[in-house]
């Protein structure tokens, strides 16, 4: 069970509600009128919970488990335990994803209220029900929608426009930014700062003055201490959907498409172009200017030099098809195997 002191548990659900909840399908041995008060890992959970499974490195534990039920792939059903009610999907993990929501809500401010000691400029514009914390700076121009909150100590520049039902979490700075709805910044996360543009020259290099903004979409998370720029003139873009780690820079003028990966310590240089459903592994370095296509998957600590074109795989520094990649260490290891043999 997760801890009390921080997560509050609902329910109970019966089986039927999980089914529906989780666009699952009831296994045929299942009784409907089971209930299920918590969901928990397959070697921790009773009668009384609901598991999944998604990778068969853990079929063991599935077979022994003492879960009342769990989301399951149809593949895996044969190895499920006799007592065990099966809820079967394509996707027992998004399945999963919608039960741990059920079962632990996110605590939502019924009424909206602002701190005594935030501080609010007149010419801001609150929607209903927005919570701001103490120590938060909301200034000129402001625009906050309906059912947002925002955390301790965030600062909200000028003009910045945050949409519905967002989470800005305690010590962001927002400036220079368009925000969407349904979008959650993590603690730390700075938006809307200069760009790095000089125009190199002897003895002093000139500050090229960024101009633009920083536009996100709905549905857009981004993960602490995560920075990104705004554009020097074109404006820096997320597309909706789109997942950001913790500790990723995104230079100015880059956009980044819709539905896209990016996990934590990514460095993204200055007007690169990401398509829609991109996924970047960890400490992914991309140079300026490049464009990585649709649907593209870059390994971590990739160093990515060239353009990526979509669909496809690649990993290592310079990053290289995945394949050629990987064949390559193969070769290296059996010659370096050779060499101290000899």
């Amino acid at each position: 069970m997760a801890d009390p002191r921080f997560f509050k548990v609902a329910g109970p659900f019966s089986l039927e509600q999980l089914a529906e909840i989780s666009g699952s399908e009831i296994g045929a041995t299942s009784r409907e009128e089971q209930i299920f008060s918590d969901i928990l890992p397959l070697d921790s959970a009773t009668p009384n919970d609901v598991s999944f499974i998604d990778n068969r490195r853990y079929v063991e534990a599935f077979k022994s488990t003492n879960a009342g039920a769990v989301v399951v792939h149809p593949e895996l059903v044969g190895q499920a335990p006799e007592k065990t009610a099966l809820l079967i999907t394509d996707n027992p993990y998004t399945g999963y994803a919608k039960l741990t929501q059920a079962f632990y809500p996110q605590n939502t401010p019924q009424e909206g209220s602002v701190n005594a000691r935030a501080i609010v400029d007149p010419s801001a514009k609150l929607g209903k029900n927005v919570s701001i914390d103490a120590g938060a700076v909301i200034e000129a121009e402001v625009e906050i929608g309906d059912d947002s909150h925002i955390g301790a100590n965030a600062v909200i520049g000028g003009g910045v426009s945050i949409g519905n039902n967002c989470q800005i979490a305690a010590n962001t700075t927002l400036t220079h930014c368009l925000i969407g709805s349904e979008v959650i910044i993590h603690t730390g996360v700075r938006i809307g700062q200069d760009g790095f543009g000089f125009a190199p020259g002897m003895p002093r290099h000139t500050k090229v003055l960024q101009l633009g903004r920083v536009i996100i979409g709905d549905d857009v998370e981004i993960g602490a201490n995560t920075t990104i720029d705004r554009g020097a003139g074109p404006d820096t873009i997320i597309g909706s959907g789109t997942k950001i780690d913790n500790l990723v820079q995104i230079g100015h003028n880059v956009q980044i498409g819709e539905g896209c990966f990016i996990v934590a310590q990514n460095g993204l240089s200055g007007s690169t172009v990401i398509g829609n459903f991109v996924a970047l592994g960890g400490q992914v370095g991309v140079a300026g200017h490049l464009t990585i296509g649709d649907g593209a998957q870059v390994a971590a600590k990739s160093g990515v030099s060239t353009d990526v074109a979509p669909g496809t795989t690649v990993a290592g520094n310079p990053a290289q098809n995945a394949r050629d990649h990987w064949k390559g260490l193969a070769l290296l290891k059996r010659l370096v195997k050779e060499k101290r043999g000899k």
